[in-house]
This record gives C-alpha cells, sequence and structure tokens, in this order.
C-alpha cells in the first residue's frame, strides 16, 4: 500500500476548477479530502470560511489534522474589480493561513501555495525559468508576487512549497476562459467565433498534469521551493483552432475583434518545467490535443 494513501489534506478554495479535480485525483490515491469554500457549503468534509478569519481557520485546521494543505483560495480574475481585494485574499489571507498553521495543532508535513506564472509579466526570454525576475503587470500578479515574499518568510518555520502554474484547461473549465469558449464553438457546431489577436503563443497544460504535479510534490522531500507548473511548449491560438478543426471535422470563421486584441500582448510564452520534473519524476506532460479531444467528449 502506498504510505501517502492514508494521509490527510485540506484545500482551500476547493469549489473551483483546480480543487475540484485535485480533490478527484487525491482521492483517487487513498487519502481523505477536505476543503473550505467561501460560499456556504453542505457538505461534510467542506468548511465554508473567510480565508483572512485567522479564528475560523484555527478552528477548521484542527477539526481537519490535516497531514497536507494546499492553498488554492485567491482572487484570480485578472479583471477582478475591487484592487485592494487581490491584496486581502491573496496576500493577507495566505498570511493568515500560515499563520493559523503555527497556531493549530497540526502535524504538518507539506504545504502548498499556489501563485501564477503571471508574476513574470512581461518578459522576453525564450524559456522562463524559476529564476526569472518578476516583472508584474496588474494588481492580480503583483498580490501574488507579494504573496510569495510573504511565504518565503516561512520556509524556516514551514514546509512550503510555492507553485507557479502557467496556463491549464480541461473538462469542466468555465467557457470565459479561451481555450473552453473555442471548445464549446465546436461542441455547438457554430459556424463562426470572434476572438482576438491569434498569433500569440502560450504555454497550455492539462488540468489533470496541474493535479498530479500537484500530488507528486506533496509527496516529495522538497520544502522552501519555487517550481513552475508547465508542458514546455508553447501553441498559437491558430493551432489550437486548427486542431479543433480536425477533431470537430469542419472549419470555422474566425472574426478578429479588434476589441479583444491587446497591443503590449506577449508573443510568446513558454515555461521551463525541467526543475519540475527533476523532483516529480514519473509526471506525465499531456499534449494538448489529448485535452482537446477530452474537452470536445471525444475520450
Amino acid at each position: 500500500m502506498d504510505s501517502h494513501s492514508d494521509k490527510r489534506v485540506l484545500i482551500t478554495g476547493i469549489d473551483g476548477f483546480t480543487g475540484r479535480h485535485l480533490k478527484q485525483h487525491l482521492e483517487s490515491q487513498g487519502m481523505k479530502v477536505y476543503g473550505t469554500t467561501f460560499s456556504p457549503s453542505t457538505t461534510e468534509d467542506t468548511f465554508p470560511v473567510d480565508i483572512t478569519d485567522p479564528v475560523g481557520l484555527v478552528d477548521v485546521l484542527n477539526k481537519v489534522s490535516p497531514n497536507y494543505i494546499v492553498h488554492l483560495a485567491a482572487i484570480s480574475f485578472v479583471g477582478h474589480g475591487d484592487a485592494t481585494d487581490f491584496y486581502r485574499v491573496n496576500v493577507v489571507g495566505t498570511e493568515n493561513l500560515l499563520k493559523s498553521i503555527l497556531s493549530s495543532n497540526c502535524s504538518i508535513e507539506k504545504i502548498i501555495v499556489s501563485s501564477s506564472a503571471n508574476i513574470y509579466g512581461n518578459t522576453d526570454v525564450d524559456l522562463i525559468s524559476e529564476i526569472c525576475p518578476p516583472e508584474p503587470v496588474n494588481h492580480y500578479a503583483c498580490s501574488k508576487m507579494a504573496m510569495e515574499k510573504i511565504v518565503a518568510n516561512y520556509y524556516s518555520k514551514l514546509p512550503v512549497i510555492i507553485t507557479r502554474p502557467f496556463n491549464y484547461t480541461g473538462v469542466g473549465q468555465a467557457e470565459h476562459f479561451l481555450v473552453p469558449k473555442i471548445v464549446s464553438h465546436f461542441k455547438e457546431k457554430k459556424q463562426s467565433i470572434e476572438l482576438g489577436n491569434l498569433d500569440v503563443y502560450r504555454d497550455f497544460s492539462s488540468i489533470d498534469f496541474v493535479v498530479d504535479a500537484y500530488s507528486r510534490l506533496l509527496k516529495s522531500s522538497v520544502s522552501g521551493e519555487v517550481f513552475n507548473v508547465c508542458s514546455g511548449k508553447s501553441y498559437s491560438l491558430q493551432q489550437i483552432i486548427e486542431m479543433l478543426e480536425e477533431l470537430a471535422g469542419y472549419k470555422i470563421k474566425v472574426n478578429v475583434n479588434p476589441d479583444f486584441v491587446r497591443a503590449d500582448d506577449v508573443k510568446r510564452i513558454v515555461g521551463d518545467n525541467s526543475k519540475l520534473l527533476l523532483v516529480a519524476s514519473g509526471l506525465d506532460v499531456v499534449e494538448l490535443g489529448r485535452v482537446l479531444r477530452s474537452m470536445l467528449s471525444l475520450r
């Protein structure tokens, strides 16, 4: 039996896209998974709590007594209206969690705090590694960079890993995200779609790859480190459309909406995943074509 199969895991923000997939993945390995949500919950293993509420967090931690914690709760929509929320939740909320862990009765073996590749900003390097200097260009990215600085102060006190996921997608992602939006048009056999610049390249991973990476990092002996979570390959929107056209068996008319085109868009973003693959041995980088096929329900 896997020595990790009886572990207890607490996932903050468990009701999000990543949290739902991670819960399923960890449970398939025999772990007992609990979660926190900001909204009310009727599930006995999920606790509604504000991440900025230290008393509520300590109470949840003492009830669950987790071996592992994956911190996903965040304001993650870049266009969120209130800039102060990014810092209140992403920075202060994260420190609240770490302080609450130290104040609780838990014996923690590993904590993953999810940051974002957004902190790299408009970098012009060909392959973005963890040592690339951050150049955040919006409040979301700035809050994540500040959060990382706060988390680093706890490296000597807690077994913490910071992850910087690049773009990822999969079944169940909301349709206001780009790839699910395009997939939905093909599923509904629509003849046209409005998009922005088709000639931008992004590093897209599978949600299955991301949650497997988190699982392997939890079980690793590493702490006090930062890891890119990415495929190491980039695809343009044009290539994604062409892959979907081949899978769906028809061509779609693309109308470029000038409102969707950003003049300062970075041409190509590719992450370096070599550090991750070295530590998370056996991790399978899922090809984007397989992900698109599953999203089209063509398994």
